[in-house]
C-alpha cells in the first residue's frame, strides 16, 4: 500500500455480520493498494469485531465503542481517515467496478467527485423512494439529495465540517446542501455506478422530522434566496396538488 492512500472507505457497522463481509470483499475485488478501509463499530456483540479483528489486513484499521448512532460513527471514521479523499459506506453496501474508474480520475483535493449508485434490495419490500444520478445543480439539490455512497469527499472538508446529528436520517444531505453552496469546492459529476445501495437500509423506514422542518433554512442559507424561492414555489405547487409529504 501507498505511504499516504488515495481514498479511505468508511464504513459504520452495529451488528453487522450478515453483511459486512461482501461489503469488504466487493473493495477487496478492485484489486486496489492505494484504498484504505476505516471500520467504526458501534459495539456489536454479533461476531462482527472478531471478525474484523481476525483479519489482519495491513490497509484496514478500525474501531469498537459506542456511540451516538451512523453518523457519529462517520464523523469518528473522517477523523481517522488518512487518504486524500474519503467516502462513506454502510456494512450494507456494495463498491462497483466503477468506483476504480473514478478513483484513477481523482486529481484536484478541492473537488468533490461525484457518481451513481445502483439500487439492491435485502429483502422482498421496496421503498417508496427512488436513487436519483446524474448532474446536481444547486437547485436540483436543493429538491433532492445525491446519494451518499456515490460522493467522493476531500478529506480535509471534514477538518471544518462534520455531521450534524441532531439529524438521524439526512446529515449528509444537509451537510451536502451546505457544501454545494460553498465555492470553496468545485463539484464535478462522473457518469459511473460506483456503489450497489440497500434499498432497505436504516433510511428506508424512517422519517426525520428534524430535517424537514429544518431544510427550507438550511437552503435559504447556503445555497442563496434565489434558489430558496423557487423551491418555495415548488412546494406550494406540489401541495396544491396534493402532495403533503413535499
Amino acid at each position: 500500500m501507498n505511504a499516504v492512500p488515495k481514498v479511505s472507505i468508511v464504513i459504520a457497522t452495529f451488528n453487522a455480520m450478515v453483511h459486512l463481509p461482501e461489503c469488504l470483499a466487493s473493495i477487496q475485488r478492485l484489486g486496489r493498494t492505494d484504498l484504505e478501509i476505516v471500520i467504526v463499530d458501534g459495539g456489536s456483540t454479533d461476531g462482527t469485531v472478531e471478525y474484523v479483528r481476525s483479519l489482519e489486513w495491513p490497509h484496514l484499521r478500525w474501531v469498537s465503542e459506542k456511540d451516538k448512532g451512523i453518523y457519529d460513527a462517520l464523523n469518528k471514521g473522517a477523523r481517522m481517515a488518512k487518504g486524500t479523499w474519503v467516502q462513506f459506506l454502510g456494512s450494507d453496501d456494495r463498491l462497483l467496478e466503477g468506483f476504480s474508474r473514478l478513483a484513477d480520475q481523482l486529481s484536484d483535493p478541492d473537488t468533490i467527485y461525484y457518481a451513481n449508485s445502483e439500487e439492491w434490495y435485502y429483502g422482498d419490500t421496496k421503498p417508496d423512494y427512488i436513487l436519483l444520478g446524474g448532474k446536481f445543480s444547486n437547485y436540483r439539490i436543493a429538491k433532492y439529495p445525491v446519494n451518499h455512497q456515490a460522493i467522493v469527499y476531500p478529506t480535509k472538508i471534514f477538518a471544518t465540517h462534520s455531521y450534524n446529528l441532531k439529524y438521524r436520517i439526512f446529515a449528509d444531505y444537509a451537510l451536502n446542501i451546505q457544501l454545494w453552496g460553498n465555492r470553496q469546492y468545485k463539484k464535478r459529476y462522473v457518469p459511473l455506478y460506483i456503489a450497489s445501495y440497500n434499498m432497505n437500509g436504516f433510511s428506508s423506514t424512517m422519517r426525520d422530522m428534524e430535517f424537514r422542518a429544518d431544510k427550507p433554512a438550511l437552503v435559504r442559507q447556503h445555497l442563496g434566496w434565489l434558489v430558496y424561492w423557487r423551491l418555495e414555489l415548488k412546494r406550494w405547487k406540489k401541495k396544491r396538488e396534493g402532495d403533503l409529504d413535499w
